[in-house]
């Protein structure tokens, strides 16, 4: 994927101060592990609420609605009411959402290729420092599951 930002700055670099902070805020909303999960389950075809909270699995139905809203307004995914009692509430991809699974799909296929080497960095930076905690890589301190 090729990335160009709109302007240069003063030192002719490509960089423009603007434009960090509006890729930060996106790639802070993308990047979500919530956000991921449901894209991927969304990229199929639509799903109601309860179909994706039961997908998802161990997602709370606040943090569920807060991640489907934040997709919404981000023009991710379209939101279908149907008026009928009680009203069914769909949810879809939208032609950005489905870019950005894509997207998803590529970096998936990334952390599966490249698992290995990940895991031998991790083996190689504990014996050179020692047992550490968790520093937020696999979640739980444990090797990547396989």
């Amino acid at each position: 994927m090729d990335v160009t930002f709109s302007g240069r700055d003063q030192e002719g670099t490509g960089h423009v101060a603007g434009d960090c902070g509006i890729a930060n805020a996106i790639l802070a909303r993308v990047g979500d592990k919530w956000t991921m999960l449901t894209v991927m389950l969304l990229e199929p075809g639509k799903l109601r609420f309860n179909e994706i909270k039961r997908r998802v699995g161990g997602i709370s139905q606040r943090m569920l609605t807060v991640t489907l809203r934040g997709l919404e307004r981000d023009g991710l995914v379209l939101r279908t009411v149907t008026p009928w009692t009680p009203p069914r509430v769909d949810y879809e991809l939208t032609e950005l959402g489905h870019s950005l699974a894509d997207a998803v799909q590529v970096l998936g296929q990334w952390a599966l290729i490249h698992r290995g080497k990940v895991e031998q960095a991790r083996q190689t930076f504990d014996d050179r420092t020692g047992p550490t905690r968790d520093c937020g890589l696999s979640g739980s301190g444990r090797p990547l599951p396989g």
